[in-house]
């Protein structure tokens, strides 16, 4: 009786452990076929090249395209890298430019979009004017505002000579102490209106009752920011910051078109001195070392991102 019993107990504790999620893969097989080939591409083109950069990092590759002579290094790139006086000019470089623009660009976009919360004559028409920036291409806005910083046929510099603020053009991105701070310029420009339209889509979901409440109980206009709109916006606050973060820490178009990093690797940030170091001078394994650095950072900040996601999502089911 008791062997018995002890069988039944073991085929009831297999089937509770089949009843998961292998289970469930196995009474929705019909379904999962129709994503097998979605699947199947995402294994292709994200999987394999992740893989493959991973195991190429630990190799050495010769300076030409014959990757099947790269030899096994193992940690030696990492290493290189990360005792290297320019990585760490670079990260420098790469935390300026992102901590920079994020900041800016989100604080100028909130600026905006609570001048544009309110209603007067032409608000529809400056709503389309600050957008444009956003929606202009890239390399189209990294080219013009390489004409404008130019320092013989700038436009910039040919005001400051014409209102006497300067005897000659600056040189914005020719020199090593302005390139950053004038590409973060740039950067801010084209980015100040993404912010903008995400807060003003929070701006939507602050109650006016509790607005006029607040107002009725005599708080003033800072109080009732403070106290009232600002807490409703945390959540999309949170959520603009670290998209405006993982682009910046991921841009390349501006940085390199502008300058391609110069000079003297003022203007390198992580993305471009990848870039250089795989295409330029073809060395693959350590450009390999450093897309691994980069992609585990990305992958931290995709995190906070899902978690403030989640957060939001949490909470709107709770009210």
């Amino acid at each position: 009786m008791t062997i018995v019993t002890g069988k039944a107990e073991a085929r009831r504790r297999l089937q509770s452990g089949w009843s998961g999620v292998p289970r469930k893969i196995w009474e929705h097989r019909a379904d999962y076929a129709y994503v097998l080939p979605a699947i199947a591409v995402m294994l292709i083109v994200i999987a394999y090249p992740i893989y493959y950069t991973i195991e190429l990092s630990f190799f050495n590759t010769p300076p030409g395209l014959q990757l099947r002579d790269k030899t096994f290094i193992g940690f030696d790139n990492y290493t290189a890298i990360l005792t290297s006086q320019v990585f760490w000019k670079v990260t420098w470089n790469t935390l300026v430019w992102t901590l920079g623009s994020t900041f800016v660009s989100f604080v100028l976009g909130f600026a905006a979009a609570l001048a544009l919360h309110r209603e007067f004559i032409g608000r529809g028409v400056l709503r389309a004017i600050l957008i444009i920036p956003w929606v202009i291409s890239a390399v189209a806005a990294s080219y013009i505002w390489k004409w404008i910083y130019h320092s013989d046929f700038g436009i910039i510099g040919a005001v400051l000579v014409g209102l006497g603020l300067a005897d000659r053009p600056p040189n914005f991105i020719d020199s090593v102490g302005t390139v950053l701070p004038s590409l973060i310029v740039v950067n801010i420009w084209r980015e100040f209106p993404f912010a903008m339209i995400m807060m003003m889509a929070g701006l939507q979901t602050v109650p006016d009752q509790l607005l006029r409440a607040a107002k009725v109980d005599g708080a003033n206009a800072w109080q009732r920011f403070w106290h009232v709109t600002f807490p409703h916006l945390r959540n999309v606050s949170t959520v603009t910051i670290l998209l405006l973060a993982v682009a910046n820490f991921n841009s390349f178009i501006i940085p390199w078109i502008m300058t391609g990093g110069g000079p003297s690797n003022a203007s390198h940030i992580w993305i471009t001195h990848i870039y250089e170091l795989a295409f330029g001078r073809q060395r693959w394994g350590v450009a390999a070392a450093y897309s691994v650095l980069l992609f585990l950072i990305l992958m931290t900040l995709g995190y906070f991102y899902v978690r403030a996601l989640s957060g939001n999502e949490r909470k709107d089911g709770s009210a």
